[in-house]
């Protein structure tokens, strides 16, 4: 029997526009059909046809904007690329950065689980009064949950 290999993007959304609060969050459909239009318009139907039938959005963080992608590892280079000229989901103006690219769903969970924390560091150390914060802290129980979201992913 032989195995299928994959290739695992641990990818962070930084949105561009100014007026943050007025935009609708992003969810796994919309990132879907963004990369699916880029890849499209970037490599064409042949391109799509590669890519496909094994891209699938594992998982999405609305809170940190963290994406996991799972895509065949023979097509990983070009669903990269289309990750990377990818500008708007949705409407919204995107900067994709790739954090972490894998073999095993394993390391992308260790991966990802780092990036949360991080993440959530620089939004403690933006807030007005960090001391004071810390002590009515509403992203631990983020954490936590995002924790065991993402150790429950499945290949």
């Amino acid at each position: 029997m032989v195995r299928f290999k994959n290739r695992w993007f641990l990818v962070e959304f930084i949105t561009v526009s100014s007026e943050l609060s007025q935009q609708p969050p992003l969810d796994n459909k919309q990132i879907y059909s963004a990369l699916r239009q880029s890849v499209i318009s970037n490599f064409g139907d042949t391109g799509w046809g590669a890519v496909g039938m094994s891209l699938t959005v594992k998982y999405f963080s609305p809170t940190t904007n963290i994406c996991i992608i799972r895509v065949a590892r023979d097509q990983h280079k070009l669903a990269w690329g289309a990750i990377t000229l990818l500008t708007t989901v949705n409407g919204v103006r995107t900067i994709p950065h790739v954090v972490h690219v894998s073999g095993t769903i394993k390391h992308t969970q260790l991966a990802a689980i780092k990036h949360n924390r991080e993440v959530i560091s620089r939004f403690r150390a933006r807030a007005k009064n960090p001391t004071a914060y810390h002590a009515q802290d509403s992203y631990e129980p983020y954490l936590v949950q995002s924790t065991r979201e993402i150790e429950a992913l499945q290949e």
